[in-house]
C-alpha cells in the first residue's frame, strides 16, 4: 500500500490490526499507548507521534521503507 498521507498510514495500520484480530484495547495494554491515541493515529490524525506510529507498525509486523520515486 503506498502511503502518501496520515489518513493512509492509519487505513494501512487499523487494516493490520484488524487481519490480526487484535482489538484497540489488547494492543494498548500490550504497547502501553492509550486507546485514544490508537483510535487518533487510525483515524489518520496528523499530529500522531512518528516514533509511537512507527513501533506499532513494527509490533503489527509492518514494515516502512522510504524509496526514491521511480525507482
Amino acid at each position: 500500500m503506498k502511503i502518501t498521507d496520515a489518513k493512509s498510514f492509519g487505513e494501512a495500520i487499523r487494516t493490520r490490526r484488524k487481519q490480526l484480530h487484535y482489538t484497540q484495547a489488547y494492543l494498548a495494554e500490550f504497547t502501553g499507548f492509550s486507546v485514544s491515541f490508537l483510535s487518533d493515529l487510525e483515524r489518520g490524525k496528523p499530529t500522531a507521534e512518528l516514533g509511537k506510529a512507527l513501533y506499532l507498525a513494527n509490533i503489527l509486523g509492518m514494515d516502512c521503507l522510504l524509496n526514491p520515486r521511480g525507482e
